[in-house]
C-alpha cells in the first residue's frame, strides 16, 4: 500500500490517538520529530501533519505505520494527502520565525573558545550575556570603546571563574570573527584575538562603537523565546560545573522578564491555532531543558528559576485561550489591561516550597477571583485538587483557541 491508500478515517484514528497521549508521547512512539514548517488543523488543534501520516498508515488494515525516512512530508507528499482528503494544513509562521533563533543557538554552539583543564574560558560567554542584558533593558546596541571595555574589565574580573584576565578586546574581536558583534567606525582591517600590545594599541587608536551585530540584536530585543534559548545555550555549554546565577543577576536576565516579549499596540488579538501549539511547545521545551539540567545540579542557593519560571508563565498564557483554567470560575472579569489582555495571573497550583515544579503541568492561568479561591479561600484545598488535574489536562492537550 501508499499514501494514497490513507483515508479520512485513518488520519482521524491518528489525530484520536495523538490527543489521548499528548503530542510528546505520540511523536516518541512513532520515532518523528516536530513539523517544522506544516501542521495539520483539526477543529482548532494543530497536529503535526507527517507524524500524522505516519501513524495514519498504520491504521490500514494489515499495515504497519511508516517511517520518518520512508516518506516526505512536503506540499507534493503528505500535505497533499491531506488536503486532497479536506483537511486543512497551515503553513507556522512560529516554526519560520524559530529559524533565526535555532540558527543563533547553533553558532554560539560552535564558537572557538580557549580552554582550561576545567572548561571553557568565560570571555566571550560573560561578553554576550552582558550585551543581552543591555538589549533586554532597551539599552543602544553599540557602545564606545571606552564604556565596553570599562564594563567587560569588571564582568570578568568578577565573575571570571576560570582565570580569565580582565582584557575586553579578546572577546569582542572573537565574537566579531564569528559574526555576533559588529565593530563600527575604524578604518582597516580588524585585527584576530591574539597577542597583547598590538590588540590593546589597535583599539586605542581606532575607538570603534561596537556592540551585538544588529540581526542579532534584533532577535534577542523582539523575542523573548529568543532570549531564553540564548541564554540557555550559553549557560549550557560554558558554565557546567559553575554557577552562573552572581552573573545573570549582575547583567539583568535572572528575572521573568527575560521570557516577556516587548509590548506593542495591537498585540492583544485571535491568535493562530497552529502558531500557539508551535510556540508552547517551545517554550515547553525550554523549560524541560533547564529542569533537566538542573535536576543534575541542584542550587541550594536558589528556589525559583526564572529561566525555568518566565518561559513556564508564557507556555501557561498561550495555552489557556485567554480564559481562566478553573473549570468552576464563576465568571471572568470583563475588563482587560491597558494592552488589552485579559486578566489573568499565572500561578503555581503547588507551591515550590512544597515540592512543585516551575513546570505548566503544575501551574495555571486565573482570574483575580479564582486566584484569591486558590490562595485564601475556604475552599482552597479542593480547588487546588481541582487545578492540577485541569494543569496536567491542558499540558497534555495544549492551547485552546482564543
Amino acid at each position: 500500500m501508499t499514501l494514497a491508500d490513507i483515508g479520512a478515517a485513518q488520519v482521524m484514528r491518528a489525530v484520536e490517538e495523538f490527543d489521548r497521549l499528548g503530542r510528546r508521547a505520540f511523536l516518541e512512539r512513532y520515532g518523528f520529530g516536530p513539523s517544522r514548517t506544516y501542521r495539520l488543523v483539526v477543529d482548532g488543534r494543530s497536529y503535526d501533519s507527517k507524524a500524522i501520516v505516519g501513524a495514519a498508515h498504520g491504521h490500514l488494515p494489515g499495515q504497519r505505520p511508516l517511517k520518518p525516512s520512508e516518506f516526505s512530508g512536503g506540499l507534493d507528499h503528505a500535505v497533499r494527502l491531506l488536503t486532497d482528503l479536506g483537511f486543512r494544513v497551515e503553513r507556522s509562521s512560529a516554526v519560520d520565525a524559530d529559524t533565526g533563533v535555532d540558527r543563533l543557538v547553533e553558532r554560539i554552539a560552535k564558537l572557538r573558545v580557549a580552554s582550561t583543564a576545567g572548561g571553557p574560558r568565560l570571555y566571550q560567554p560573560i561578553t554576550l550575556l552582558w550585551a543581552v542584558g543591555r538589549a533586554l533593558r532597551g539599552e543602544p546596541r553599540t557602545l564606545s570603546w571606552e564604556e565596553t571595555a570599562t564594563a567587560l574589565r569588571g564582568l570578568l574580573g568578577r565573575h571570571g571563574l576560570r582565570g580569565e584576565r580582565p582584557r575586553p578586546d579578546y572577546p569582542v574581536l572573537a565574537l566579531h570573527r564569528a559574526g555576533l558583534w559588529s565593530l563600527e567606525g575604524h578604518t582597516g582591517e580588524v585585527p584576530s584575538a591574539h597577542g597583547d600590545a598590538a590588540l590593546h594599541q589597535w583599539f586605542s587608536e581606532q575607538r570603534p562603537e561596537g556592540g551585538l551585530a544588529a540581526p542579532v540584536h534584533a532577535l534577542v530585543v523582539g523575542s523573548g523565546q529568543a532570549r531564553v534559548a540564548v541564554v540557555g545555550a550559553i549557560v549550557e555549554r560554558f558554565f557546567d560545573g559553575l554557577d552562573e546565577v552572581p552573573l545573570l543577576e549582575e547583567v539583568g536576565l535572572y528575572e521573568d522578564s527575560v521570557a516577556d516579549d516587548p509590548v506593542r499596540d495591537g498585540d492583544a488579538g485571535p491568535v493562530d491555532p497552529v502558531a500557539a501549539a508551535a510556540q508552547y511547545e517551545k517554550w515547553c521545551a525550554l523549560v524541560d531543558r533547564r529542569e533537566a539540567r538542573d535536576g543534575v545540579r541542584y542550587r541550594e542557593r536558589t528556589v525559583r528559576d526564572p529561566l525555568r519560571s518566565g518561559p513556564a508563565r508564557r507556555a501557561v498564557l498561550i495555552r489557556c485561550g485567554d480564559r481562566c483554567e478553573n473549570p468552576e470560575c464563576p465568571g471572568q472579569p470583563d475588563d482587560r489591561t491597558d494592552r488589552g489582555l485579559p486578566l489573568l495571573e499565572v500561578d503555581h497550583v503547588v507551591e515550590l516550597a512544597a515540592g512543585g515544579r516551575d513546570h505548566p503541568s503544575q501551574m495555571v492561568a486565573l482570574c483575580p477571583n479564582c486566584h484569591a479561591v486558590k490562595t485564601r479561600g475556604r475552599s482552597r484545598e479542593r480547588l487546588r485538587e481541582i487545578l492540577l488535574e485541569v494543569a496536567l489536562e491542558r499540558h497534555r492537550r495544549g492551547p485552546l483557541p482564543s
